[in-house]
């Protein structure tokens, strides 16, 4: 996330841009308007409230992220942050084969 993100409506724009996503993209997600999401951006409070748990889905973050901005490490990014969230979503025995065979690439590649 770019570093001018003190305010929610910093880290929503960065974040969407970080994303390549227009406002209106974020706001069809949302089930918002694009001027929410505009309001949003600039921390005219809008809607923001009783979405934030949408927006933050819709932007792959935790509320904490959104709402904080901490909660996530900012150095994990592109693939890294995709195979993380896609690890995350996997049922436990997915999860222990992606790590075997984790392990198995690295060794080779290490070795």
């Amino acid at each position: 996330m770019p570093a001018k993100t003190e305010t929610v409506g910093a880290r929503i724009r960065a974040l969407r841009h970080d994303r390549a996503i227009t406002q209106d993209q974020l706001a069809m997600a949302c089930g918002v308007s694009r001027s929410a999401v505009a309001q949003w951006e600039t921390d005219r409070a809008g809607q923001l409230r009783e979405n934030i748990p949408i927006v933050a889905a819709a932007l792959g973050v935790s509320i904490e992220t959104l709402l904080t901005g901490r909660g996530e490490d900012p150095a994990i990014q592109g693939d890294e942050l995709a195979m993380l969230r896609l690890y995350r979503v996997c049922e436990p025995d997915d999860r222990a084969f992606l790590l075997r065979t984790a392990r198995k690439l690295a060794a080779t590649n290490l070795g």
